[in-house]
């Protein structure tokens, strides 16, 4: 391989090598990097963010995510409709299942993959979204209370204590028969009860980042309280932020389950995870997997978010960087 650096006739203030224009500057070129150097620090970095990433979440959630979203295009059934023909029908393996309905049918005839796959939309959706809003709410009240301190913080924290003294579930399922059962009643109780466990833990990381130098620059240049808790103490929270979210979106989960199945959460006939195993608990001696393959579904995706949180939080704790 010729290494040799030509003059460009076209502009003397650059060189040629390897049929690669580079700027030489004032007396010191600077030489393009080679593409297998860019590709080799490229593939070090992705090892590096996915070490010790556990394989069996890695490989459930993405499917599960996958139901949510493009569920309703790959149902092998429309999990409402009702055929009391083939109601309590065993799965496929079993005696006089059919391949038409591989997990198996409920009472009222109802494909029990299809309502799986259904209950997976909602399930996610609920979680997300309220993880999305408490996570925010939580991170602003953080900020505030954090940076400005004073009554401000008394204040929010007191608020704080009084919303996690409050018991989580049972709440909401009194807010809930309050405002009747619905999607959007769920993500706004959820939420509403959820904020406070990350604004107790973030505002911690605040107290601790403000006092950093840079911050302390930030006020000597003139910057603005709001800027400096957008730009300078905002970004550095934010892994924090990712490992609880995704810590809390199994409980969130667990949570909208348990409401779904003492009546209270997402109405009939949607396909939650928690109306099915409430319809089939009463089937337990003859159709066993009326209850089993939501239950799996549940634990499964809520194994998985716990998981992942973990691993997440010693892949982003700088504590737990070198292990």
């Amino acid at each position: 391989m010729d290494n040799r650096r030509t003059a460009n006739p076209n502009n003397p203030g650059e060189l040629v090598r390897e049929g690669v224009v580079m700027e030489t500057g004032v007396g010191q070129p600077r030489l393009a990097k080679p593409m297998g150097v860019l590709v080799r620090r490229a593939m070090q970095k992705t090892r590096f963010l996915i070490r010790g990433v556990p394989i069996i979440p890695a490989i459930i959630l993405p499917i599960f995510v996958f139901m949510g979203i493009f569920g309703s295009f790959i149902m092998p059934n429309d999990p409402n409709q009702i055929d009391l023909m083939y109601a309590i029908n065993p799965p496929f393996w079993q005696e006089k299942g059919t391949t038409g309905f591989l997990l198996g049918t409920d009472h009222l005839g109802r494909d029990i993959m299809s309502r799986i796959m259904g209950g997976a939309s909602i399930s996610l959706q609920v979680g997300f979204v309220v993880v999305f809003f408490a996570g925010g709410i939580g991170a602003i009240i953080a900020l505030i209370s954090g940076y400005v301190g004073g009554r401000v913080d008394s204040v929010l924290m007191r608020l704080t204590d009084m919303m996690l003294s409050l018991p989580y579930l049972l709440m909401a399922i009194v807010l809930a028969a309050v405002l009747q059962p619905s999607k959007y009643n769920i993500i706004l109780v959820l939420a509403v009860m959820g904020w406070s466990r990350y604004a107790r833990v973030l505002r911690s990381e605040v107290l601790r980042i403000k006092e950093g130098d840079f911050v302390r620059l930030a006020k000597v240049n003139g910057c603005g309280s709001l800027r400096i808790m957008s730009r300078h103490i905002f970004p550095n929270i934010v892994n924090t932020l990712v490992i609880l979210a995704t810590l809390q979106l199994g409980g969130v989960i667990i949570a909208e389950a348990a409401l779904s199945f003492i009546g209270v959460g997402i109405p009939p006939p949607h396909p939650a995870w928690g109306s099915m195993l409430a319809e089939g608990r009463d089937y337990m001696a003859r159709a066993w997997w009326m209850c089993v393959w939501p239950g799996v579904a549940i634990l499964l995706v809520v194994l998985s978010c716990n998981l992942l949180g973990d691993w997440l939080r010693v892949r982003l704790d700088p504590k737990f960087r070198q292990m």
